[in-house]
C-alpha cells in the first residue's frame, strides 16, 4: 500500500477535517520515529494515516477500530498492517509486540495534548509551542481532558524514550508540517 492509497481511504470515510488532521498528525510523528529508529518510514506513516480512518463512520468502542480492519482487509491491506491499526486501541487485547506497533500507541495521544497547546497560544501555531509548555499544561488535568496522559506515558515507557523527549520528538514532527495542520 502506498501513502496516496493510504490517504484516499482517509479521505473517503473521514470529512471532519480535525480528525484527519489529528491522522496526519500522527503519521508525521511516526515518520519522524521511523528516521530515529531506522524502520520502513512509508509503512510506520500508513499506519500512522490508517489509525482512526474508521472513526467517523464507528465512534465506539465496540466498534472502532475492528470494524475498520474489515474495511482494511477488503481494500487489501495486509495483515500485519491490520494488526498494527488494532494495537493502538488497548481494548482490542492486540499486543503491542514490535516497534511500529509500540510507536503508533505512543504517538496516538500525545499529538492531541500537543494541537491543544498550540490552539491556545495567541497565534495559534506550533511554532510558538515549546515543550515547557506542554509540561505546564500537562500538570493542569483539566486541560485538554480528552488526552489520557497515562496513555501517554505507558507509550513513551513502552516504546523505551523518556517522556519529554518523546514529547519534543513529536512537537518537532508536527512543527514540520504545521501547515498541512492548520497550525
Amino acid at each position: 500500500m502506498t501513502r496516496d492509497e493510504a490517504l484516499a481511504i482517509v479521505r473517503e470515510h473521514v470529512k471532519n477535517n480535525n480528525l484527519v488532521r489529528h491522522m496526519l498528525a500522527v503519521e508525521a510523528a511516526m515518520a519522524a520515529y521511523a528516521k530515529k529508529l531506522k524502520q520502513d518510514e512509508q509503512r510506520w506513516r500508513i499506519a500512522g494515516l490508517l489509525h482512526d480512518f474508521d472513526w467517523e463512520i464507528h465512534p465506539s468502542l465496540e466498534e472502532h477500530p475492528q470494524q475498520g480492519a474489515e474495511i482494511l482487509r477488503s481494500r487489501g491491506v495486509d495483515e500485519d498492517m491490520i494488526q498494527t491499526v488494532l494495537s493502538h486501541a488497548d481494548h482490542t487485547g492486540i499486543p503491542r509486540d514490535n516497534l511500529i506497533k509500540k510507536a503508533l500507541f505512543a504517538c496516538d495521544e500525545i499529538t492531541g495534548l500537543v494541537t491543544t497547546t498550540a490552539l491556545v497560544r495567541p497565534s495559534k501555531k506550533l511554532s510558538d509551542v515549546q515543550v515547557k509548555s506542554i509540561k505546564k499544561k500537562w500538570k493542569d488535568k483539566a486541560f485538554a481532558r480528552g488526552v489520557n496522559r497515562q496513555d501517554v506515558e505507558t507509550g513513551a515507557k513502552e516504546l523505551g524514550v523518556e517522556l519529554w523527549d518523546h514529547v519534543q520528538t513529536v512537537l518537532d514532527a508536527m512543527k514540520s508540517i504545521s501547515d498541512d495542520l492548520g497550525l
